[in-house]
């Protein structure tokens, strides 16, 4: 599969996500996406799973079984757990009794054969995320797309999401991924690619060593080449994608546990140029000084929103990975990416 001069933007004069883009993916390869938050990580994956057609230039060679787990579900839908995997079962070309078969089993693996007959609207949000990574397994994939397909799950979920991933690449199918733990399949990635200010560049895949401090980096070339791949017929695994959104900070209240909030009145700091909210909850204390000193605030359920700008976003959420806290949300201001 290859991306040739690729770009996407937001409207006939919207501003360009993404420029001149070419890449090519082969068979059996984990190709890790990285890149700060805000700069196209998810326009990228769109485009290689056919949600987003290219503004200009061409995708060729997309398998005809492709499926993309978004960053966000939607639950809206009038189906049950079991029911809305039928239903996309049967969309990537299964029997009724295959499509059932395959949702009840993949429910199973993920943990989540408990809620096969609740309503999606009714799941909670690790259940929703589980039903959201269970559609894509559904029809053996040859090109695998997880937008931050982790986030949300529970350990087990987590475990087994990357067992089958494994399993995935060991039948040739290749998996392009989006997460922001850095320990996420280290060392395992084929091809990393790092996306900033409209391009992708090719990086070298980090050392497993490394990969606890950092997420990949290094010197980067433009990813590039004249290989062509005859295009096949497109079928696409995805419910309805909601584009990313920021998050309001809730009002005065105290803290989480390990995080100091900003003083507030006239000699509180400003907020972050290009702000990223990230909400968390859990985990044990941090230092009281985190990566890109984040805003802290009181957010719903218990929870803490950290606004930061987009630049310190990944070493941030590096620090609170490490730390054990839980990533409930992460969302950009004005951007959509």
């Amino acid at each position: 599969m290859r991306l040739e001069h690729v770009g996407r933007r937001h409207g006939v004069r919207g501003p360009w996500v993404l420029r001149e883009v070419s890449l090519g993916l082969p068979a059996a390869a984990l190709v890790r996406v990285t890149g700060t938050n805000g700069t196209g990580k998810s326009t990228l994956l769109r485009l290689l799973a056919g949600v987003d057609a290219p503004t200009e230039g061409r995708v060729t060679g997309r398998p005809a079984r492709t499926a993309y787990v978004p960053e966000r579900f939607p639950v809206a839908l009038p189906f049950t757990a079991l029911d809305y995997l039928v239903h996309l079962g049967r969309v990537q070309g299964l029997g009724r009794a295959a499509a059932r078969a395959r949702a009840g089993e993949w429910l199973e693996r993920f943990g989540a054969a408990g809620h096969a007959g609740t309503g999606l609207a009714e799941l909670s949000k690790g259940t929703s995320q589980k039903v959201a990574v269970a559609q894509a397994f559904l029809a053996d994939p040859a090109l695998l797309v997880l937008d931050e397909a982790w986030t949300g799950l529970d350990t087990g979920a987590r475990a087994a999401l990357d067992t089958a991933v494994r399993e995935r690449l060991t039948e040739g199918a290749t998996v392009v991924f989006v997460d922001h733990d850095p320990r996420r399949l280290e060392g395992e990635a084929t091809a990393v690619y790092g996306v900033g200010e409209g391009r992708v560049r090719e990086s070298a895949p980090p050392v497993a060593a490394a990969g606890h401090a950092r997420a990949a980096a290094g010197p980067e070339r433009v990813a590039a080449g004249p290989e062509r791949v005859a295009m096949g017929p497109e079928r696409v695994a995805v419910g309805p994608v909601v584009a990313a959104a920021g998050l309001p900070v809730a009002g005065p209240g105290p803290a989480a546990p390990g995080l100091s909030a900003q003083p507030a009145g006239p000699a509180q700091p400003a907020g972050p140029a290009h702000p990223v909210r990230i909400t968390v909850s859990g985990g044990r204390s941090l230092p009281s000084r985190l990566p890109g000193d984040p805003l802290a605030a009181p957010g719903p359920d218990g929870t803490t929103v950290l606004t930061v700008d987009a630049a310190h976003s990944d070493a941030l959420l590096g620090a609170l990975l490490a730390a054990s806290w839980h990533i409930h949300h992460l969302g950009t201001e004005g951007v959509r990416v």
